[in-house]
Protein backbone atom coordinates (compact mmCIF):
# COMPACT_ATOMS: atom_id res chain seq x y z
CA UNK A 1 0.00 0.00 0.00
CA UNK A 2 1.31 3.45 -0.87
CA UNK A 3 0.13 6.87 0.31
CA UNK A 4 0.00 10.37 -1.06
CA UNK A 5 2.89 11.37 1.23
CA UNK A 6 5.12 8.83 -0.56
CA UNK A 7 5.50 6.38 2.32
CA UNK A 8 4.67 2.71 2.07
CA UNK A 9 5.19 0.34 -0.85
CA UNK A 10 6.53 1.60 -4.16
CA UNK A 11 3.73 3.11 -6.22
CA UNK A 12 2.99 1.11 -9.34
CA UNK A 13 4.45 -2.14 -7.98
CA UNK A 14 2.43 -5.30 -8.52
CA UNK A 15 -0.43 -5.62 -6.04
CA UNK A 16 0.08 -2.16 -4.52
CA UNK A 17 -3.00 -0.08 -3.73
CA UNK A 18 -2.51 3.69 -3.82
CA UNK A 19 -4.45 5.87 -1.35
CA UNK A 20 -4.92 9.61 -1.90
CA UNK A 21 -4.14 10.60 1.70
CA UNK A 22 -1.15 10.79 3.97
CA UNK A 23 -0.20 7.66 5.90
CA UNK A 24 -1.31 7.11 9.54
CA UNK A 25 2.18 7.80 10.86
CA UNK A 26 2.49 11.10 8.98
CA UNK A 27 -0.93 12.15 10.33
CA UNK A 28 0.20 11.38 13.88
CA UNK A 29 3.49 13.25 13.35
CA UNK A 30 1.56 16.30 12.18
CA UNK A 31 -0.92 16.05 15.04
CA UNK A 32 1.82 15.92 17.68
CA UNK A 33 3.87 18.72 16.07
CA UNK A 34 6.87 16.43 15.65
CA UNK A 35 8.71 15.48 12.47
CA UNK A 36 9.91 12.30 10.82
CA UNK A 37 13.41 13.81 10.75
CA UNK A 38 13.27 14.06 14.55
CA UNK A 39 12.37 10.38 14.79
CA UNK A 40 15.13 9.42 12.35
CA UNK A 41 17.61 11.31 14.53
CA UNK A 42 16.66 9.24 17.57
CA UNK A 43 16.18 5.76 16.14
CA UNK A 44 19.10 3.31 16.21
CA UNK A 45 21.09 3.64 12.93
CA UNK A 46 20.27 0.14 11.60
CA UNK A 47 16.55 1.03 11.64
CA UNK A 48 16.67 4.40 9.88
CA UNK A 49 15.98 3.09 6.39
CA UNK A 50 12.91 1.17 7.57
CA UNK A 51 11.59 4.09 9.67
CA UNK A 52 11.99 6.47 6.73
CA UNK A 53 9.24 4.50 4.92
CA UNK A 54 7.23 3.39 7.94
CA UNK A 55 3.46 3.92 7.91
CA UNK A 56 2.41 2.12 11.10
CA UNK A 57 2.14 3.98 14.42
CA UNK A 58 2.39 0.74 16.41
CA UNK A 59 5.64 -0.50 14.86
CA UNK A 60 8.45 -1.04 17.39
CA UNK A 61 12.01 0.15 16.92
CA UNK A 62 15.18 0.45 18.95
CA UNK A 63 15.88 4.04 20.04
CA UNK A 64 18.99 5.89 21.22
CA UNK A 65 18.58 7.86 24.46
CA UNK A 66 19.62 11.50 24.00
CA UNK A 67 21.19 11.44 27.48
CA UNK A 68 23.52 8.57 26.62
CA UNK A 69 21.65 5.78 28.43
CA UNK A 70 21.16 2.29 27.06
CA UNK A 71 19.18 1.79 23.87
CA UNK A 72 15.55 0.83 24.45
CA UNK A 73 12.61 -0.51 22.46
CA UNK A 74 9.37 1.43 22.03
CA UNK A 75 6.65 1.90 19.44
CA UNK A 76 6.55 4.96 17.21
CA UNK A 77 3.35 6.03 18.96
CA UNK A 78 5.08 5.86 22.35
CA UNK A 79 7.99 7.93 21.06
CA UNK A 80 5.65 10.58 19.65
CA UNK A 81 3.61 10.84 22.84
CA UNK A 82 6.48 11.22 25.26
CA UNK A 83 7.73 7.87 26.58
CA UNK A 84 11.39 8.09 27.63
CA UNK A 85 13.91 5.38 28.40
CA UNK A 86 13.72 3.56 31.75
CA UNK A 87 16.85 5.27 33.12
CA UNK A 88 15.44 8.70 32.22
CA UNK A 89 12.26 7.87 34.10
CA UNK A 90 14.30 6.77 37.11
CA UNK A 91 16.48 9.89 37.10
CA UNK A 92 13.35 12.07 37.10
CA UNK A 93 12.55 10.78 40.61
CA UNK A 94 16.11 11.12 41.98
CA UNK A 95 16.57 13.45 45.01
CA UNK A 96 18.31 16.18 42.98
CA UNK A 97 15.55 16.18 40.36
CA UNK A 98 12.84 16.27 43.02
CA UNK A 99 14.53 19.23 44.72
CA UNK A 100 14.40 21.37 41.57
CA UNK A 101 10.92 20.25 40.49
CA UNK A 102 8.62 23.25 40.08
CA UNK A 103 11.40 25.79 39.60
CA UNK A 104 11.12 28.05 36.53
CA UNK A 105 14.35 28.73 34.64
CA UNK A 106 15.83 29.99 31.39
CA UNK A 107 16.78 27.31 28.88
CA UNK A 108 19.00 29.23 26.43
CA UNK A 109 18.93 26.40 23.87
CA UNK A 110 15.15 26.23 23.70
CA UNK A 111 13.73 26.70 20.24
CA UNK A 112 9.96 26.48 19.98
CA UNK A 113 7.56 27.57 17.29
CA UNK A 114 5.61 30.49 18.76
CA UNK A 115 2.64 31.74 16.80
CA UNK A 116 1.82 35.41 16.39
CA UNK A 117 -1.31 34.89 18.48
CA UNK A 118 0.71 33.40 21.35
CA UNK A 119 3.07 36.38 21.18
CA UNK A 120 0.07 38.71 21.19
CA UNK A 121 -1.41 36.95 24.23
CA UNK A 122 1.84 37.42 26.11
CA UNK A 123 2.01 41.11 25.14
CA UNK A 124 -1.61 41.71 26.19
CA UNK A 125 -1.05 39.99 29.53
CA UNK A 126 2.07 42.09 30.09
CA UNK A 127 -0.15 45.19 29.92
CA UNK A 128 -2.06 43.90 32.96
CA UNK A 129 0.47 41.98 35.08
CA UNK A 130 4.24 41.95 35.39
CA UNK A 131 5.71 38.98 33.54
CA UNK A 132 9.17 37.50 34.07
CA UNK A 133 10.80 37.41 30.64
CA UNK A 134 13.92 35.67 31.98
CA UNK A 135 12.26 32.23 32.24
CA UNK A 136 10.93 29.98 29.49
CA UNK A 137 10.79 26.52 31.10
CA UNK A 138 9.73 24.76 34.30
CA UNK A 139 11.33 21.71 35.91
CA UNK A 140 8.90 18.83 36.51
CA UNK A 141 9.10 15.61 38.53
CA UNK A 142 8.63 13.22 35.58
CA UNK A 143 9.80 12.97 32.00
CA UNK A 144 7.74 14.64 29.31
CA UNK A 145 8.84 13.98 25.72
CA UNK A 146 12.03 12.56 27.23
CA UNK A 147 12.80 15.73 29.21
CA UNK A 148 12.32 16.76 32.82
CA UNK A 149 10.98 20.16 31.82
CA UNK A 150 8.02 21.74 30.02
CA UNK A 151 7.75 24.99 28.06
CA UNK A 152 4.43 26.80 28.58
CA UNK A 153 3.48 29.71 26.33
CA UNK A 154 3.39 32.15 29.26
CA UNK A 155 4.97 31.63 32.70
CA UNK A 156 3.94 33.69 35.74
CA UNK A 157 6.39 32.60 38.48
CA UNK A 158 4.96 34.93 41.13
CA UNK A 159 1.64 33.06 40.93
CA UNK A 160 2.98 29.67 39.86
CA UNK A 161 0.56 29.79 36.95
CA UNK A 162 1.23 28.89 33.33
CA UNK A 163 -0.96 30.11 30.47
CA UNK A 164 -1.35 28.10 27.26
CA UNK A 165 -3.02 29.17 24.01
CA UNK A 166 -4.65 26.40 21.96
CA UNK A 167 -6.39 26.61 18.59
CA UNK A 168 -6.99 24.02 15.86
CA UNK A 169 -4.58 25.76 13.46
CA UNK A 170 -4.68 25.57 9.69
CA UNK A 171 -5.00 21.81 9.76
CA UNK A 172 -8.09 22.08 12.04
CA UNK A 173 -6.65 19.09 13.94
CA UNK A 174 -4.15 20.72 16.31
CA UNK A 175 -4.74 20.21 20.04
CA UNK A 176 -7.12 17.32 19.38
CA UNK A 177 -7.04 13.57 20.08
CA UNK A 178 -3.46 12.55 20.99
CA UNK A 179 -2.25 16.16 21.28
CA UNK A 180 -5.12 16.84 23.67
CA UNK A 181 -4.02 13.86 25.77
CA UNK A 182 -0.47 15.20 25.67
CA UNK A 183 -1.71 18.64 26.82
CA UNK A 184 -3.49 17.03 29.78
CA UNK A 185 -0.35 15.09 30.71
CA UNK A 186 1.65 18.31 30.60
CA UNK A 187 -0.90 20.03 32.86
CA UNK A 188 -0.81 17.11 35.29
CA UNK A 189 2.99 17.27 35.40
CA UNK A 190 2.82 20.97 36.30
CA UNK A 191 0.10 20.44 38.89
CA UNK A 192 2.25 17.77 40.57
CA UNK A 193 4.89 20.42 41.30
CA UNK A 194 2.53 23.13 42.54
CA UNK A 195 1.61 24.96 39.34
CA UNK A 196 -1.80 25.57 37.78
CA UNK A 197 -2.50 25.92 34.06
CA UNK A 198 -4.99 28.26 32.40
CA UNK A 199 -5.81 27.21 28.85
CA UNK A 200 -7.21 29.67 26.33
CA UNK A 201 -9.18 27.39 24.00
CA UNK A 202 -9.97 29.21 20.75
CA UNK A 203 -11.45 28.40 17.35
CA UNK A 204 -14.10 25.95 18.51
CA UNK A 205 -11.99 23.85 20.90
CA UNK A 206 -13.85 22.49 23.93
CA UNK A 207 -12.70 23.23 27.51
CA UNK A 208 -9.73 21.19 28.68
CA UNK A 209 -8.86 20.94 32.35
CA UNK A 210 -10.31 22.88 35.30
CA UNK A 211 -9.21 26.37 34.18
CA UNK A 212 -10.24 26.87 30.55
CA UNK A 213 -11.20 30.13 28.84
CA UNK A 214 -13.18 29.20 25.73
CA UNK A 215 -13.38 31.83 22.98
CA UNK A 216 -13.68 32.36 19.27
CA UNK A 217 -10.50 34.42 19.03
CA UNK A 218 -8.11 36.34 21.25
CA UNK A 219 -9.56 39.68 22.42
CA UNK A 220 -8.97 42.07 25.37
CA UNK A 221 -12.02 40.55 27.09
CA UNK A 222 -10.45 37.09 26.84
CA UNK A 223 -7.27 38.40 28.48
CA UNK A 224 -9.40 40.02 31.21
CA UNK A 225 -11.01 36.63 31.86
CA UNK A 226 -7.55 35.01 32.07
CA UNK A 227 -6.57 37.54 34.78
CA UNK A 228 -9.89 36.96 36.56
CA UNK A 229 -9.15 33.21 36.52
CA UNK A 230 -5.77 33.92 38.09
CA UNK A 231 -7.61 35.75 40.87
CA UNK A 232 -9.89 32.78 41.45
CA UNK A 233 -6.89 30.45 41.65
CA UNK A 234 -4.46 32.50 43.77
CA UNK A 235 -6.58 35.29 45.26
CA UNK A 236 -6.85 39.03 44.70
CA UNK A 237 -3.89 39.98 46.90
CA UNK A 238 -1.44 37.82 44.93
CA UNK A 239 -2.57 39.21 41.58
CA UNK A 240 -2.73 42.80 42.86
CA UNK A 241 0.93 42.49 43.90
CA UNK A 242 1.99 42.05 40.25
CA UNK A 243 -0.67 44.19 38.58
CA UNK A 244 0.34 46.90 36.14
CA UNK A 245 -1.57 50.19 36.36
CA UNK A 246 -5.04 50.34 37.95
CA UNK A 247 -6.09 47.22 39.82
CA UNK A 248 -8.37 44.91 37.82
CA UNK A 249 -11.00 43.51 40.17
CA UNK A 250 -12.53 41.04 37.75
CA UNK A 251 -13.43 40.39 34.16
CA UNK A 252 -16.30 42.46 32.70
CA UNK A 253 -19.72 41.20 33.76
CA UNK A 254 -20.94 41.22 30.16
CA UNK A 255 -18.01 39.21 28.87
CA UNK A 256 -18.55 37.94 25.34
CA UNK A 257 -15.91 35.36 24.45
CA UNK A 258 -17.45 34.36 21.17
Amino acid sequence: MSFRCGHGADAGAAGVVALGRVCPLCMLIDETHRSRAELLGRVAPPHRTALARETRVGASYEWVCTRGHDRYTATVREMLTGTACAKCRTSATAPAAVAEAGLPFMNPSLRTRTSQTEQRLKAMLAERIRLNHRVNAIHIARTFYSRREVWPDVIVPALRIAVEYDDPGRSRRAHLVLKEASDLEKDDALREVGWEVIRVRAGGLAPLGPHSVVCGQLTPDVVAEVVATMRRIRGDAAVDAISVGPLIAAAPETLDLG
